[in-house]
């Protein structure tokens, strides 16, 4: 067998396979045999019918599977023994290939069209100076997650007068014209209600002070500006129905409960962080702050790679690419979606594979490698953040460790993990060899950065 490549420029080749019939022969004869085996035909015992039926029925289909498989094995080895960094997959050539009979030749040849990667540089050191975005933790940040666990640890109380944030329970009825509960009208008992959340003040204010037991009078369209969701939910109605329903409403207030948040105590601090972690208010203030500055890191460093990349890419300008093979690779893929899509989304996957050779460049010049215990560390880490983002920081580590085991089960998730395992390495790596242009922002400004 004969492989040989081709370059015709610098980011394609022709690679060209010549099979000769000592090549597969012993192949196709072990095939044969074992379809032989399992062969069942009428007027045959199994596995007794005569070989010479057997490769005039399923010859050239069985030839024909061989000489596939051993072309893609010998494919694939050549372009790896022969470090060919190829893109997509080989294709074959639309002019030079033979038009192949497995029932009558002997002797065959493949011709592929291979799209090449761009052959580049690229290094990074204290020359190139590149963004990294500090979130600032202040004490705003840290009240609003401190009076989040507060709530989290609240109660309700029933009271007899409303104030802001209180929710109503009570009795809505739909009123006529003049004003008098109308006569086959919507009604819905024990309605729960929130006016705070309504959009128009003026509504919202005929609430003010009230108390059990009061009535009052109000417009349920007018007050959450048409919202089907929120009006079909508060008068048990279909949402094709809110629009002809902008009667005034009467409220007969049955309930009026409090919200009242939990106290800053050691119970607090031992739910949030743990038994005994934390013993005062200004511990558990600068624990917050802490595991806030841990969480915005993150994201830091995901901003970082995004400014890393586009500082890169330009310092490189435009890479060259086999655009037109690129392109027959990606319809092939995508052939439900034809050539529109490949055209309206070509340009995109050339950025994206653009960054994807930089990053392995990266990657291989800072010797980033990830091991099972990075990736498995990983998961955790990303379980630890889920559990955090409802407030669960004191997450036990055998629970951890069972939902790192669930994730790593799935294929998709365990790529997922070792790609987050390699821009973290790949963030702190570079973090200390550019000159870093640091800026502290807040976390709106940061935010909206991604907008």
């Amino acid at each position: 067998m004969n492989v040989s490549l081709q370059n015709i420029d610098k980011v394609s080749a022709l690679l060209t396979v010549k099979m000769e019939k000592e090549d597969y022969q012993a192949r196709v004869e072990k095939a044969l045999k074992s379809f032989r085996q399992k062969a069942n035909m009428p007027g045959f015992r199994p596995g007794m019918v005569p070989m010479g039926l057997i490769k005039k029925q399923y010859g050239s289909a069985i030839l024909a599977e061989e000489v596939n498989k051993l072309l893609q094995e010998k494919v694939y080895e050549y372009l790896r023994e022969n470090k060919v960094n190829m893109l997509g997959e080989p294709l074959p050539n639309e002019e030079k290939q033979p038009v192949i009979d497995f029932a009558k030749d002997e002797t065959f040849e493949f011709v592929f069209d291979i799209a090449l990667a761009p052959e580049f540089d690229v290094t990074l050191d204290s020359n190139d100076e590149v963004d990294y975005y500090t979130i600032d933790v202040n004490d705003e940040l840290v009240d609003r997650q401190v009076k989040m666990y507060a709530q989290r640890g609240g109660k309700y109380d029933t009271v007899q007068e409303y104030s802001e944030g209180d929710m109503l329970k009570g009795l809505i009825a739909e009123l006529d014209e003049n004003g008098n509960t109308k006569e086959g009208g919507i009604q819905v008992e024990h309605a729960v209600m929130m006016p705070t959340y309504m959009k128009k003040d003026e509504q919202k204010a005929i609430f003010a002070n009230a108390k059990v037991n009061d009535v009052l009078v109000f417009n349920p369209f007018e007050a959450f500006e048409g919202s089907e969701a929120e009006i079909s939910s508060l008068l048990k109605i279909e949402k094709n129905a809110v629009a002809e329903t902008k009667s005034n409403f009467s409220f007969q207030v049955e309930e009026i409960t409090h919200f009242v948040p939990g106290d800053l105590d050691q119970t607090l601090f031992d739910n949030v962080f743990g038994e005994g972690a934390v013993h005062s208010e200004e511990e558990f203030r600068a624990r917050i702050k802490n595991e806030l500055s841990e969480q915005f890191q993150n994201d830091s460093n995901y901003k970082f790679l995004i400014d890393v990349r586009d500082y890169v890419t330009k310092k490189l300008g435009k890479l060259e690419f086999p655009d037109a093979l690129l392109k027959r690779i990606m319809l092939l893929n995508n052939q439900e979606k034809g050539e529109a899509f490949v055209a309206e989304n070509y340009d995109r996957s050339i950025e994206e594979l653009t960054w994807h050779l930089i990053k392995e460049k990266l990657v291989a010049a800072n010797e980033i490698k990830v091991e099972n215990n990075d990736i498995t560390e990983m998961a955790k880490e990303v379980t630890r953040i889920q559990f955090a983002q409802y407030g669960m920081l004191n997450v036990p580590e055998d629970m951890l460790e069972n939902y790192a085991k669930e994730m790593l089960k799935k294929k998709e998730s365990v790529e997922q993990l070792v790609n987050r395992c390699v821009e973290s390495k790949l963030a702190k790596a570079l973090k200390d060899k550019v000159k870093l242009n640091n800026k502290t922002v807040s976390v709106e400004e940061f935010n909206k950065m991604f907008e």
